[in-house]
């Protein structure tokens, strides 16, 4: 019986791992083609249609990206609002998910039923421009950080792992002389790394890939995200004519330089994770049993 389940242990861990795989090469493969691509020639795209490894490398996508320093400025752009908006984010999203964990606040439900019905129903894009007008964030980066200060989603799971931890760690602290802000910030933020690491990579992500809320509120092109300048150098790209005699030199396929593009609004997101990935797989598990 012992060398029947070894056995039948043995298959399924051979059967996992090449379903693992093939999934895992599903989903890595576009991005190996998007790179390949990107460094690829006009002629070498336009003869594979699936390209993985171009056999001859050229900048000339890139070349033409960074051409200016207009996109430099526009990163530097995204990566403040990215930064500033995430520890907003996170701090307001903190605060309030943890004021609604105790259940000794007054209102706690009904504060709680407000909070949710945002998620149901909201203003539209109409009543929120007409908002941000009124409030003179229009063309300033605010304009895309506070209108998107709280998602309720995100809060509520910080509400509900704050609810796990166990109780008797408040106490202590209280007993010791500690204030609601001193037991949030000793204790509470410290035993939820996890959680606090999951949320702030939602939150990152989302303000990284701003570009809605950019079109909408700001008028200035020298304060536009990468995201809305990276779609205004596709769609040049796109018309670019071949044809013409201001170009010294054969400009880049409209193609490569999309590609190009999506690894320019990708990397930063992606070196960003490894730093992220110990407490982000703990946070994964956010709900699951618990031993």
């Amino acid at each position: 019986m012992i060398g029947d389940k070894q056995i039948g242990t043995r298959i399924f861990n051979i059967i996992n791992a090449t379903l693992l795989t093939i999934l895992a090469l599903i989903m890595i493969l576009p991005f190996i083609h998007v790179v390949g691509s990107s460094f690829a020639t006009g002629a070498e795209i336009a003869e594979k249609r699936f390209l993985l490894f171009p056999t001859k490398f050229t900048l000339s996508a890139y070349k033409y990206i960074f051409s200016t320093d207009t996109v430099v400025k526009s990163v530097m752009v995204s990566i403040f609002v990215t930064v500033a908006g995430t520890l907003w984010s996170m701090l307001l999203s903190t605060l309030t998910a943890y004021g609604l964990s105790r259940k000794d606040l007054v209102g706690r439900r009904y504060i709680m039923f407000f909070i949710i019905f945002t998620m149901l129903f909201n203003g539209g894009i109409i009543p929120t421009f007409i908002v941000v007008q009124q409030t003179g964030l229009l063309d300033s980066l605010a304009s895309l950080i506070i209108p998107v200060s709280i998602n309720v989603f995100n809060m509520i799971i910080l509400k509900t792992f704050f609810q796990n931890l166990p109780y008797g760690l408040e106490e202590s602290a209280k007993i010791d002389g500690a204030n609601d802000f001193g037991i949030l910030f000793r204790i509470i933020i410290p035993c939820s790394l996890p959680a606090i690491a999951t949320i702030s990579l939602f939150y990152a992500v989302t303000y990284w890939n701003t570009y809605m809320h950019a079109i909408l509120y700001l008028s200035d092109a020298a304060k536009w995200p990468v995201q809305v300048l990276l779609r205004q150098i596709v769609v040049l790209a796109t018309g670019m004519n071949y044809d013409s005699a201001e170009y010294t030199d054969v400009p880049p396929p409209s193609q490569s330089v999309k590609m190009a593009v999506i690894v320019v609004a990708t990397v930063p997101v992606l070196l960003v994770y490894p730093f992220l990935q110990k407490h982000f797989a703990k946070g994964a598990l956010l709900g699951s049993i618990k031993e």
